[in-house]
């Protein structure tokens, strides 16, 4: 697949995990086509093999500032590729490492944020990494503001963003890793519209910086 080309690794190394095409049943998948099942399939079978590298997938965007990465999460139509797209546009910095399902990976510092394959439909991502120092839910609101999330009230928005397994072990595996992650990383709530308003404010939030530093000038 075009979107796996810049991971492809020409080395006689022993892969960690395998994709099975065994697996690749349309009967699955009858709504979509060949090539959105075989991306929808290989993602759910990487995603079932992270636990054994601490790691998981949250539906999410990852962008990265001076070497550290911030999430923007919510459900479907909440605006997370338009929020990731205002920071393109009015910040002259920001790196795309995923734009829709970054691996998360545990760590005793904290959590890292890798890019993967499945960078959504726009297909924003690189084969990049960084350690992950902010997570911001979204919300459609008229007036922008945002704030800190206590790791309850965080638990509950992740819990709806990640992928649980078929098997109850990793079921809880999953939702162990789900409560280090919002217990490790500061987590907001960032009510806003689509203006350069709203991304001050998430961006002043999760970095500490000022956006008036790093605004793109025209």
């Amino acid at each position: 697949s075009v979107r796996c080309r810049e991971y492809l690794h020409y080395e006689n190394a022993i892969p960690d995990i395998i994709i099975s095409e065994e697996k690749y049943k349309p009967e699955k998948w009858p709504t979509i086509s060949y090539e959105n099942m075989c991306y929808m399939e290989s993602g759910f079978q990487f995603h079932g093999n992270l636990l054994r590298f601490e790691g998981m997938m949250l539906h999410s965007s990852a962008v990265e500032v001076d070497g550290k990465a911030y999430l923007f999460s919510g459900p479907s139509g909440m605006g997370k590729s338009t929020h990731t797209r205002l920071w393109k546009r009015h910040l002259g910095t920001p790196q795309m490492i995923n734009g829709d399902k970054p691996i998360l990976q545990y760590t005793k510092e904290g959590f890292i944020a890798h890019g993967t394959p499945w960078k959504g439909k726009e297909a924003w991502g690189m084969r990049a990494s960084a350690p992950l120092c902010g997570l911001c839910f979204l919300e459609q609101a008229k007036v922008n503001s945002i704030r800190k999330l206590t790791p309850a009230e965080a638990a509950s928005r992740v819990f709806t963003q990640i992928l649980l397994p078929e098997n109850e072990e990793n079921v809880v595996s999953t939702l162990d890793m789900a409560d280090k992650l919002v217990t490790m990383t500061p987590c907001y709530v960032l009510q806003c519209d689509i203006s350069k308003e709203a991304v001050k404010a998430s961006f002043e939030a999760l970095t500490g910086l000022s956006f008036e530093q790093y605004e793109k000038k025209d």
